[in-house]
């Protein structure tokens, strides 16, 4: 896939501080990799992930993303000294500058044009359960427990975006369950609810979310891309506003490579070549 010309005004990257990034074959791998603390989120992952996935989305190179954990977990959630303590000292505008930040992480997961698999093993409390929440699949070993601790720490159950996006994902009962208790939710459950994409083996999340990536990947990307913005901003319209949007999405899609490479491949007897165009 081409670099879009359009890629702002910096060079890319070169070294991410607060994530360990890899790339291979149009898969993103991001791992929080505090292992010691749980994989608790500082100021700077928060920044990072907003800021990659920005970055990712502009140069297009990416077409599948994996966001996983290091060690014994997947993500505990806000560092308690880091974050929680160093948040008692802040005013409300830098409060409110804190909490914008970390929505945005879960806009730019949303929004960005590839696939999103959250590999979950161990804990995904706090912001990490609505990180995983935000992400388009949820791959899952029995180890896994969600838990959405905010009202545990006499804050809004509604916090990073999750009393949107819970309910669209599990049902407002389930939802308001989850976010007024704060209590764990074990794999089995989460699979019954419909929070689980997949559950898999012990210890098989990574690889299951792995081959899940090079799937997707592998496939047009940007039916995959057109496909996730309909479904984030479809949740809000009438039916008659979808249909539209539907029919006028579909048509630019008629006009692109992919869906001539389909009729090509399917007549030539032989797999399509997709260029995500």
């Amino acid at each position: 896939m081409t670099v879009s010309p359009f890629t702002g005004s910096t060079a890319a990257t070169e070294r991410w501080h607060h994530l360990r990034v890899t790339r291979q074959d149009g898969v993103a791998t991001v791992t929080f990799d505090r292992p010691d603390k749980l994989n608790a989120l500082t100021f700077g992952a928060y920044a990072d992930l907003r800021d990659l996935l920005a970055e990712l989305s502009r140069e297009r190179s990416v077409r599948a993303l994996v966001l996983g954990g290091e060690g014994r977990g997947f993500c505990s959630g806000g560092d308690v000294d880091e974050i929680i303590g160093a948040t008692l000292a802040m005013d409300t505008a830098q409060l409110l500058d804190f909490n914008r930040m970390t929505g945005q992480v879960v806009r730019a997961i949303r929004e960005c044009p590839f696939p999103v698999i959250a590999a979950v093993h161990g804990v995904a409390a706090g912001a990490g359960a609505v990180l995983a929440l935000a992400a388009d699949f949820r791959i899952a070993d029995p180890s896994a427990r969600f838990a959405f601790l905010f009202t545990r720490v006499g804050l809004s159950g509604g916090d990073m975006g999750a009393a949107y996006l819970l309910p669209r994902v599990v049902g407002l009962g389930h939802a308001t369950r989850l976010l007024m208790l704060g209590e764990p939710v074990r794999a089995p459950e989460a699979e019954r609810i419909g929070l689980l994409s997949e559950l898999t083996e012990e210890g098989k999340a990574h690889v299951r979310a792995a081959e899940l990536a090079a799937h997707l990947a592998a496939g047009p990307a940007l039916a995959y891309a057109q496909t996730k913005a309909l479904l984030t901003a479809e949740l809000d319209m009438p039916l008659a506003a979808s249909v539209e949007l539907d029919a006028a999405t579909q048509a630019l899609l008629m006009n692109g490579q992919d869906y001539a490479e389909f009729h090509a491949a399917f007549t030539g007897k032989r797999p399509p070549d997709w260029k995500g165009r």
